[in-house]
């Protein structure tokens, strides 16, 4: 089974929607037979690096509202978080720019690293409060999960690198993504948002239902056709009764 998640490393749905779906995979029997790919969305584009304020007036600002109900809104979010063990630490999140985060994460795919790599950047950004747009803190993170810095520092000073995020967001447009997290089952079935780790269940056993299930062959021989066909004991023209 493939699972493809669409994701941005500052999106705290995200984070919480990747742990339902691996608590959900807990429980799954064939969890090991599971293949999951990490997809790259931006919820930002034209964020800046460097971030204007905290996370709390960047809420306030995108959303309309005070800086009281944003604290209100975020602190709901960490408790939800915490479920699943997930420390969500809001006044030290630096809101930034993530393109070279999911530059650095393709290439971490790419050598096998992909998802240590994905949990690194949720856990630096929501936990650590680490600029995640910040070259030397990527190249960091980037060692701790078995990197060469040398390989880190050459994908972040190349541009050219972003041509599979690109990618990424275009075959999301392709596919009608609106927001993320995102998932997307063996190419056929979407959940969007972060849904408790039932709905994910219900949908793992629905797809490995259906995998495990013997194709069933229709026949399409239009009515009244003579069919000609050989065997080990020669070959006939008989006409179709069906």
């Amino acid at each position: 089974m493939k699972i493809e998640i669409w994701s941005d490393y500052v999106c705290p749905f995200c984070y919480i929607g990747e742990h339902r779906l691996a608590k959900a995979l807990d429980d799954f029997p064939n969890k090991d037979n599971v293949k999951i790919e990490f997809k790259c969305y931006e919820l930002d584009p034209n964020a800046k690096h460097m971030p204007d304020g905290d996370y709390y007036s960047m809420l306030a600002n995108k959303l309309g509202i005070t800086s009281e109900q944003a604290k209100q809104s975020s602190e709901n979010l960490a408790e939800q978080a915490a479920e699943l063990g997930l420390d969500y630490r809001f006044d030290k999140m630096k809101p930034t720019n993530t393109f070279d985060a999911h530059r650095l994460a393709k290439y971490a795919e790419k050598i096998g690293k992909g998802k240590e790599m994905v949990e690194a950047l949720f856990y630096a950004y929501f936990t650590e409060g680490k600029l995640i747009s910040d070259h030397d803190e990527l190249t960091e993170l980037a060692e701790t999960v078995g990197m060469e810095k040398e390989d880190a520092v050459s994908v972040l000073a190349c541009n050219e690198k972003g041509r599979r995020v690109r990618e990424d967001e275009e075959q999301a447009r392709e596919i009608g993504v609106q927001g993320v997290p995102f998932f997307v089952f063996n190419e056929k079935y979407a959940v969007s948002g972060a849904q408790p780790p039932e709905v994910f269940k219900q949908v793992l056993e629905k797809v490995e239902e259906e995998e495990q299930a013997k194709p069933h062959l229709q026949t399409l021989t239009p009515d009244g056709s003579e069919t000609t066909y050989c065997t080990d004991e020669g070959c006939e023209i008989k006409r179709d009764q069906s």
